[in-house]
């Protein structure tokens, strides 16, 4: 094996990975060339390549810019990164969303090349993204200053009060005046129990189960729920609801007997889509977040991802615990580093 072979910027090169570029360019002698990591050229033999840290290093050796990836400007990755940001930009400042080809052609692209990247990118379609704004725009105008349900709507970028009535429950899993209120009048029934991993919380709306969490602290969790919603009518001791706590407890000390509870699940529709990709992942299985980026078609949204698992707030039923680093290592846990560890172990030993 070469010294370039051995060297761990060997693998971006053969991967043509261009998360890598911009970190380092690659020589080669034979050619007199230099290129970014992800330069779709025919690879070269490794020990005729010399690694760089920047092209000025590779030009003070004698090596000339590839005319191909051009590695001294911007990389297509990067390019197509500013376009989308651009895209989103005109979205966000828009009354109503823009017609896709005009999008396309206000950042210069086809229309279906745009498409590709700008789902490739934020992992959601232009429509999608567009829903997913404004639905974090009327979260924020509910949750702000008082004034009418209403002007929050249109503040929100609703054009009209029954289109956002069509879609009120999947965006905000009850009404908005109930929003606004701190979830007024919702009834949410919960119960505390004990488990393995420490203290355990189940909380029911009327969709589904909408909150399972861990921790040390049982008065903690309670306050949890209290501050997400402070206005609902919040029934704890319901004998009949205990038992949902018990099969949520069999289920985390014995994972492959699965979890048939229906779930309320409130969240963007980028972060679902991670989410049902989750719940597919099979006990003692795990996957890494940029395998789980690629499954939904979002290779580029890996940091997006985590964050979406990290949101998360149904523990074991959406296994985020089951999604590892690249090389394997366990990384943050909403619940704790040490109850993911656990969780893995007692499904791998299952």
């Amino acid at each position: 094996m070469t010294q370039t072979e051995r060297d761990p910027r060997w693998q971006s090169v053969i991967a043509r990975d261009a998360d890598a570029d911009g970190s380092f360019v690659y020589a080669v002698r034979t050619t007199g060339v230099y290129c970014r990591p992800s330069c779709p050229s025919r690879r070269a033999r490794p020990e005729n390549v010399s690694f760089h840290a920047t092209p000025a290093e590779a030009e003070a050796a004698g090596f000339r810019p590839c005319r191909r990836c051009h590695p001294r400007g911007q990389s297509a990755a990067q390019a197509n990164a500013a376009i989308v940001a651009e895209a989103c930009r005109l979205i966000a400042g828009s009354e109503e969303m823009p017609r896709l080809d005009d999008l396309a052609q206000r950042v210069g692209m086809s229309p279906s090349h745009f498409h590709r990247q700008f789902r490739a990118i934020t992992g959601l379609t232009p429509k999608g993204w567009a829903s997913a704004h404004r639905a974090g725009r009327l979260r924020s105008a509910l949750e702000g200053p008082k004034g009418s349900v209403t002007d929050a709507i249109y503040e929100a970028g609703f054009n009209s009060n029954s289109r956002f009535y069509e879609q009120s429950d999947r965006i905000l899993g009850m009404t908005p005046s109930a929003y606004r209120q701190g979830g007024k009048d919702a009834d949410i029934r919960f119960a505390l129990g004990q488990c393995s991993l420490g203290a355990i919380l189940v909380a029911e709306s009327a969709r589904g189960i909408c909150a399972i969490a861990l921790g040390d602290d049982p008065e903690e969790l309670l306050r949890d729920l209290q501050d997400r919603f402070p206005r609902a009518n919040l029934i704890g001791a319901d004998a009949a609801f205990e038992e949902r706590v018990a099969r949520v407890v069999g289920f985390v000390e014995a994972p492959r007997i699965g979890l048939d509870l229906p779930l309320d699940i409130r969240g963007t529709a980028f972060q679902q889509r991670v989410w049902q990709a989750l719940r597919q992942i099979p006990a003692g299985q795990t996957a890494s977040y940029t395998e789980i980026a690629r499954r939904i078609g979002a290779p580029k949204s890996v940091r997006a991802v985590a964050q979406a698992c990290a949101s998360n707030r149904l523990a074991v039923a959406i296994p985020c615990h089951r999604v590892l680093r690249n090389d394997g290592a366990l990384s943050g846990y909403r619940w704790g580093v040490e109850r993911k560890r656990a969780l893995l172990d007692k499904e791998a030993a299952a």
